[in-house]
């Protein structure tokens, strides 16, 4: 069965104070970046799962960002998935440079 990487983005949803945010933007703005604003704190996560299809990695994500890494109260996510690099398969197709 294919294996899928994921890139998982959770962020406080914008109704939601953010303390985090407000204190980095000030430690910013105290080091002379007058010019930052808006600054949130969120969390990135990154997964490796088995599925069967793209649309079934996806369904798998979903869920577990509904379950568990994502708060769906005060959090919102995104996330991104790819068939995963199997570094096995490239390690045959290299090229032999020993014979050289």
């Amino acid at each position: 069965m294919p294996r899928w990487q994921a890139g998982v983005t959770v962020m406080l949803k914008p109704v939601v104070n953010d303390p985090q945010g407000l204190a980095v933007e000030s430690g910013l703005q105290q080091l002379g970046y007058g010019g930052v604003s808006n600054v949130r704190i969120g969390k990135y996560i990154e997964l490796a799962l088995v599925a069967q299809d793209e649309m079934d990695a996806r369904a798998k994500i979903e869920e577990m960002c509904d379950k568990l890494l994502a708060n769906p109260v005060i959090e919102d996510y995104a996330y991104v998935v790819d068939e995963a690099y199997d570094e096995a398969e490239t390690a045959d197709d290299e090229l032999d440079t020993e014979a050289w």
